[in-house]
């Protein structure tokens, strides 16, 4: 069985599909290979034979994140010999709407053959929880009825359609007559329809971009075939929220839905290439906003959902999430930073200012429902019994730990969660200002005060620990959590600098980019998923904060430029295509990074991780309110030469050439001004 990462994904969210390299899906209920749409397993068995044989595979071309094509020899047909002379082309493309899947029978040898081509389909239309779980083992195949030119199955009010052309002569067999030199192509197209819903839909976007607008030169062309891929699968993983709100669904194909955290540091990142997709995300969470105080979910007043679905998901394990879940401690701070972010980038005044009453509501919840033991920091315990035991992004149930392994006990008050909280008021502040409404003095008051009690609470060893735990004791031990401190205002230079430090070493370096847990720690493992492996999104923004860092307090620019290289070494040694998380056991151990078993791949955040490194090394900070824009390239970076077209600023486009050492071009074009 292969495993998760092993897997060839197609993409064109809500539909997605995932096999192996033969391209054939086998049927296992309990495997994460299938046919997807909107949280549900539409296929589960799409296997092709010929003359009773599978094809032998040979290769898969990726084309982009939409459309694959898989080729095989066809033993025992065509002339005798080595070589193959009679292949199949199986091209794959998924859309908005479903599949279309070609089966091309090519023969290049000296005689007319007949070769019998049979098609298997089936499936159990199982939820993606239960899948995940491994409790759709048990589920019984949905059975299949004979319907013109195919097949059909029905459950759940969902109706899925599997049509041939030409039709089969006999069941789901074919027997063409193919001369010397012809090819044969059989069309399969499989689409479903779901019923309606009242609560959160899951659909396709209207327009999907490709970002063509987008370009990067540079003398190491890792760059530009990183950048590429990841805005192709950028492009495949858009989805639209009720109303019409592009988001991008976090991860197929386990969370290809909105989530808080995932779309809105994806969008985030990605807001200089595509500032739309970040207003969208934030009226789509907006409208989502908690209006009331539900242990169940974990909704409170003004604060920002976790993630949602079309019902209820049992994960197993005891983790049951209700449709809505609210159990998120920093999805709220971050929708603040991310409004902010996109005002500065351009977003239009009044579409800010729609989203005033959001914006108070999100600031009120940091202070009135986010601090329930008003000790002035933000702490989060699940009363539900069932939800997240960790409501910071490392969400797994042993990600704060002591550092003899001992898990730290709730309630929790994470590091980044404050710095996000301080940066959510502080920019909150401008923004009321900005929008000439009253209360900006009292958020910066607000988050003075916090400054100053997590300078007196959190230090340990000469940095910040990772959290509080119960007892409100620092968590020792180091972690890739602090690089999210730095550039949030949260710490003065003084204690920016040792941060820094600490993520320069190789302790936290693993050379394929940053671990999330020291390798110092006594229950470190390279392939924990919050215990030692590496995210490219948490090492992406610990690179903006430490390049960010570089420019305010003076720290040393090389540590965030190794962090680049690590990232560019783990993108070429997966195709380009960087998968949720890795192992790096270090560059004195192995040349490439580990992958990690049940990665998603394609995923939001580490894709949208290259436009944010690039944006960060560039170090390009618009200000459309002030009528600026600053480059301020770091001083060392990994290339002589790059080139980067296609920004868009103010609904202008902007141009930036950084060669030997300096800027050598800047080019903005039809900015609009605010």
């Amino acid at each position: 069985m292969a495993q998760l990462h092993e897997l060839v994904t197609a993409i064109a969210a809500p539909w997605v599909v995932l096999s192996p390299a033969s391209g054939q899906l086998t049927g296992g209920s309990d495997e994460g290979e299938g046919l997807y749409a909107r949280d549900r397993r539409i296929l589960s068995r799409l296997a092709v034979t010929v003359d009773g044989r599978p094809p032998v595979p040979l290769h898969v071309d990726e084309q982009n994140a939409c459309t694959h094509q898989f080729v095989a020899v066809l033993d025992g047909l065509g002339d005798p010999g080595h070589d193959p002379t009679v292949t199949l082309r199986r091209t794959r493309s998924v859309d908005g709407d479903g599949l279309t899947e070609q089966f091309t029978v090519v023969n290049r040898s000296r005689t007319e053959i007949t070769p019998r081509l049979e098609v298997a389909l089936g499936t159990d239309l199982a939820g993606i929880a239960a899948i995940r779980s491994g409790a759709a083992a048990d589920l019984s195949a949905v059975p299949a009825v004979d319907a013109v030119g195919g097949l059909t199955w029905e459950s759940d009010g969902i109706q899925v359609s599997a049509h041939f052309e030409p039709s089969a002569s006999e069941g789901l067999t074919w027997e063409p007559k193919i001369a010397a030199g012809g090819e044969f192509t059989l069309v399969l197209r499989v689409s479903a329809t779901f019923p309606a819903t009242d609560g959160f839909s899951i659909d396709p976007p209207a327009d999907r971009p490709a970002y063509e607008h987008v370009s990067v030169d540079c003398d190491d062309n890792r760059v530009a075939r990183w950048v590429r891929r990841s805005l192709d699968d950028v492009a495949g993983l858009q989805l639209e929220a009720n109303g019409g709100e592009r988001y991008l669904g976090a991860g197929p194909p386990w969370y290809l839905t909105l989530f808080g955290r995932d779309s809105l540091i994806s969008s985030g990142m990605l807001i200089p290439v595509d500032p739309g997709l970040a207003a969208g995300t934030l009226r789509a969470l907006a409208a989502w906003q908690g209006t009331k105080v539900d242990p169940d979910s974990a909704e409170q007043p003004g604060k920002i959902p976790h993630e949602l679905r079309t019902s209820v998901t049992d994960h197993g394990g005891g983790l049951v999430l209700p449709a809505t879940y609210y159990g998120t401690h920093d999805a709220t701070q971050l929708w603040v930073i991310t409004l902010h972010k996109a005002w500065r980038w351009g977003m239009p005044i009044d579409e800010v200012r729609e989203l005033l009453p959001a914006l108070r509501k999100a600031l009120t919840w940091m202070s009135e429902y986010a601090d329930p033991d008003g000790d002035g920091f933000l702490e989060y315990i699940d009363e539900s019994g069932h939800g997240l035991a960790n409501q910071g992004w490392k969400d797994s149930s042993d990600s704060v730990q002591w550092p003899d392994g001992t898990i730290a006990t709730a309630p929790i008050a994470l590091c980044e969660v404050q710095a996000y909280a301080y940066s959510a008021a502080m920019k909150g502040a401008e923004l009321l200002d900005a929008l000439g409404e009253d209360g900006a003095p009292q958020w910066r008051e607000w988050a003075a005060t916090l400054k100053a009690r997590f300078r007196s609470s959190f230090w340990v060893d000469g940095y910040p620990a990772i959290a509080l735990d119960g007892a409100k004791k620092p968590v020792a031990g180091p972690h890739s959590n602090l690089g999210h401190l730095l550039g949030t205002g949260l710490l003065d230079a003084e204690e920016e600098q040792r941060v820094v430090e600490v993520l320069s070493s190789d302790d936290l370096n693993s050379g394929f980019g940053l671990r999330t847990l020291s390798k110092a720690m006594t229950r470190f493992n390279p392939l924990g998923y919050h215990t030692g492996s590496v995210w490219p999104h948490d090492t992406a923004m610990a690179i903006e904060g430490l390049y960010a860092a570089a420019r305010s307090a003076g720290t040393p620019t090389a540590p965030a430029t190794l962090y680049v290289e690590g990232l560019l070494r783990a993108a070429e040694s997966f195709d380009y295509r960087l998968p949720e998380l890795y192992g790096g056991r270090g560059l004195t151990e192995e040349t490439t990074p580990t992958p990690y078993p049940l990665s998603c791949r394609p995923q939001a955040w580490a894709a949208a991780s290259a436009i944010a490194v690039l944006i960060a090394a560039f170090g390009i900070t618009p200000d459309l309110e002030n009528g600026t824009v600053s480059v301020t390239p770091a001083e060392q970076l990994p290339w002589r030469q790059l080139t980067l077209k296609g920004l868009t600023v103010g609904g202008g486009s902007l141009s930036v050439q950084w060669k030997d050492g300096a800027i050598a071009v800047v080019k903005a074009n039809s900015a609009s001004s605010r």
